[in-house]
């Protein structure tokens, strides 16, 4: 394992340029993201399979990002003020990921938190009042990572808080955690953690700049890794009264239903992102296909029987049924994601007044997107290797395309996701009408 470093401080990123008819310091708007965000996606594609690789902290991807303002997108919209809402987010996260999966990752643990004083503070401000996370975020530029989920198991330490005593009040914050994105570029953490080590959890926010935060990349990973994942230590580090942007009672009888939107936000952001690992080996493996018909079909390597007509090579049966399956898959997984994207966007409008049955309906078909999604996304990019094996500049050890990245990044997304869990969520759900545990544990 690599020793811990200190996070370096990284330079304010400005956005050097800006879509027509957009001021740079806005966040696109409805009508301007989708093209900003297929630029973005054809740029991150040119150089994904160099980049992966290569497997360097996404310094440069997060510049990338900067410069299109997608980071800045996702803001609740307000009079001085237009952000785009979790449809367009998660179209976006979709979009990336098809590009570079990594960079989707990055983008998704952003968006979810960057929403944490809205599910975790009190009650929305008036206008006027001090700004919410995700609009501070978006004024200053920053890239969120972190995690605010307690430990699994009681035995675990997690994160901790002690009063800093004083005057002015505040915490000190000590403990080490492991973190699945962001963590080596981000700007500013959103962490999770209890004072004293019991009672409720606080969510609080943290200059990962800080001398007493220090950050291990860890070993290189076998896919998504670019994503910044690692693991971070804090010793000491002081939190201010006004940098702990809400809290979450221990007793989930306690827990407002909207507040336990928040894993299921990034449930739903990391759905999208294995939707667009399959959508973008798809796509990539057609291209490749269509190249090596083209020059089979020249070539007339192909005869027929006789008496037939020619038969081409773009003609081949087992290769339409093949695509036509995992088309398909794909357009199924899309289908029960979307869904699911609908229902979550109708709870976040609904806000402190979601009840309980509502938030349960949202959890089971979250829970179906990533179970679907997942075995679709491993599914497509498994079948793919064998497509292109043997196809004109296919070979990954020689230098191709790669296609083992799709592979390697889906597995690596969906393995932490219980699959047995889900669907026995869904099952006792459906027959008993039972509500999952609100909880932040996703």
């Amino acid at each position: 394992m690599s020793t811990p470093r200190r996070s370096p401080k990284r330079a304010a990123i400005r956005i050097a340029s800006a879509p027509p008819g957009r001021p740079a310091d806005r966040p696109a708007d409805d009508e301007i993201w989708p093209r900003v965000t297929r630029e973005l996606a054809d740029d991150l594609a040119v150089d994904a399979l160099a980049r992966d690789r290569a497997g360097k902290a996404p310094f440069d991807e997060v510049g990338r990002l900067q410069e299109a303002g997608l980071p800045a997108l996702l803001t609740a919209p307000g009079p001085t003020r237009r952000g785009a809402d979790w449809r367009a987010a998660c179209a976006v996260v979709r979009e990336i990921s098809a590009a570079d999966s990594s960079v989707g990752e990055l983008l998704a643990h952003h968006y979810a938190l960057s929403w944490s004083s809205r599910f975790f503070g009190p009650a929305p401000h008036e206008e006027g009042d001090a700004l919410s996370l995700d609009v501070c975020t978006a004024e200053e530029r920053w890239l969120l990572a972190g995690g605010v989920e307690p430990p699994r198991a009681e035995s675990e330490p997690g994160l901790t808080l002690t009063p800093a005593g004083g005057p002015g009040g505040g915490w000190f914050l000590d403990g080490r955690r492991d973190f699945a994105s962001g963590v080596t570029v981000a700007d500013r953490l959103v962490v999770g953690a209890r004072p004293g080590g019991t009672g409720d959890l606080l969510v609080v926010l943290v200059d990962p700049a800080h001398p007493g935060v220090l950050t291990d990349a860890g070993a290189e990973r076998v896919g998504q890794r670019l994503a910044g994942a690692g693991t971070v230590t804090f010793e000491h580090v002081p939190v201010e009264p006004g940098h702990v942007l809400g809290s979450l009672p221990r007793d989930e009888h306690a827990v407002a239903p909207f507040t336990t939107l928040a894993p299921l936000a990034l449930r739903l952001l990391l759905v999208q992102v294995g939707l667009g690992i399959a959508e973008g080996a798809l796509a990539e493996a057609r291209d490749i296909s269509r190249a090596g018909q083209a020059g089979s079909d020249r070539a007339g390597d192909r005869s027929a029987p006789d008496g037939a007509a020619p038969v081409g090579a773009g003609d081949d049966p087992y290769l339409l049924l093949a695509y036509g399956e995992l088309a398909t898959a794909a357009h199924a997984a899309a289908a029960v994601v979307e869904r699911a994207t609908d229902a979550f966007a109708r709870g976040l409008l609904a806000e402190r007044t979601l009840g309980l049955e509502e938030r349960a309906d949202i959890a089971v078909l979250v829970a179906a997107a990533e179970t679907v999604t997942g075995r679709a996304a491993v599914h497509i990019t498994t079948r793919i290797l064998e497509l292109v094996d043997g196809a004109a500049g296919a070979d990954a050890r020689g230098g191709g395309p790669g296609f083992d990245r799709f592979w390697r990044n889906a597995r690596a997304l969906t393995a932490p996701t219980q699959a047995a869990h889900r669907l026995r969520d869904i099952g006792d759900h459906y027959l008993h009408g039972t509500h999952a545990r609100l909880t932040l544990l996703a």
